[in-house]
């Protein structure tokens, strides 16, 4: 595992706490400041911010990734109550398939938030080294 992915699982694993964006940050900060040099931080930051899409879906599925991916939920729980109470088999497929896009979306959607957790916790040390009177 490259320092890059080791940054985002650790991004990743914040996401999963229930706390403000800030309290994210403060946490993560001290944990990249340990595993990476300032060096490789921005080297990271660069390359996090060229992988990451610019495009409009991008963007909504990165802040309103349940809510896109909700649909695809309907999708596949209708398919599965059709295909059970109908005895229809290929009412199965559309339960696969809806599953699977909504999984793939919501993936999707913490894999960006994550990494845009990042880039946000490197700036935030970089603003901290530039200005340390105003660190707290």
């Amino acid at each position: 595992m490259s320092q890059k992915e080791q940054l985002i699982a650790m991004a990743e694993d914040e996401l999963t706490e229930y706390s403000s964006e800030a309290r994210k940050i403060e946490k993560l900060r001290r944990k990249f400041s340990f595993a990476v040099s300032r060096q490789q931080q921005q080297q990271i930051r660069h390359e996090i911010m060229d992988e990451l899409p610019q495009n409009f879906v991008a963007q909504v599925v990165e802040e309103n990734r349940q809510t896109v991916a909700l649909p695809f939920w309907g999708i596949g729980g209708l398919g599965l109550l059709l295909g059970i109470s109908a005895t229809q088999p290929l009412d199965f497929i559309a339960t696969g398939v809806g599953f699977y896009a909504a999984f793939s979306i919501q993936k999707w959607g913490w894999n960006l938030q994550a990494r845009r957790l990042v880039i946000k916790t490197i700036d935030n040390i970089e603003y901290r080294i530039l200005h340390p009177d105003e660190a707290e």
